[in-house]
């Protein structure tokens, strides 16, 4: 049974800047500023997340997937994933055991990341009835840090240039759809959908 996963650590930024979007649009003016901000936000949440259109994360965040047992293949269902942060099993008595990192192995398929365990890891056995084994992993696309001594270079996501510019297209669509009003009619979103295609999940 696959649980819910949780998210423990948002987003600390956003794949396309204020700045970024205000190019794209022409608005060298600070009016529109918090309704730029808003449309970045609704065009990142479309992709990102457990909840966007991808089945992947974005900007680097963290989150926790919880499992009912230890099994050969814990697939964790958000792409792409940076790291393990901890794997964590509590007993039927309330205490929780931390698997050493040494004792298993962060890899990749077709479908995805998933946690393996080495042969002749011991793990605990007399675990709680609900969700006790927990696995707390990065996703994202890494973080370019900012460059030393130049603030005109800050950090920054290295999210694929098409998901980036599909963000960029919608934020676009979204202010025209404002400043046209009631003339504006649907948004066409076919230029997006095309640009995310490749990089939709497969199910497992």
């Amino acid at each position: 049974m696959m649980h819910k996963p949780v998210l423990l650590t948002a987003p600390t930024m956003t794949p396309v800047s204020l700045a970024e979007a205000k190019v794209q649009l022409a608005v060298d003016h600070n009016e529109h500023d918090d309704m730029i901000l808003s449309f970045i936000a609704a065009a990142v949440g479309h992709l990102d997340g457990w909840v966007g259109i991808l089945g992947r994360c974005l900007v680097e965040q963290t989150w926790r997937q919880d499992f009912d047992s230890f099994s050969g293949c814990m697939r964790l269902p958000l792409y792409p994933v940076l790291s393990v942060t901890s794997v964590v099993a509590s007993d039927r008595a309330g205490a929780q055991t931390t698997i050493a990192d040494s004792d298993y192995l962060l890899m990749d398929d077709a479908a995805g990341a998933f946690v393996r365990f080495k042969s002749g890891a011991v793990l605990p056995s007399d675990l709680y009835a609900i969700k006790p084994v927990a696995v707390t992993y990065k996703a994202g696309y890494a973080t370019v840090p900012e460059v030393p001594g130049d603030p005109a270079i800050p950090a920054q996501s290295s999210i694929p240039a098409a998901i980036k510019a599909a963000i960029l297209i919608h934020v676009r669509l979204m202010y025209d759809a404002y400043r046209l009003g009631a003339d504006a009619g649907p948004i066409p979103t076919d230029a997006i959908d095309a640009l995310v295609a490749p990089f939709r999940r497969v199910s497992f």
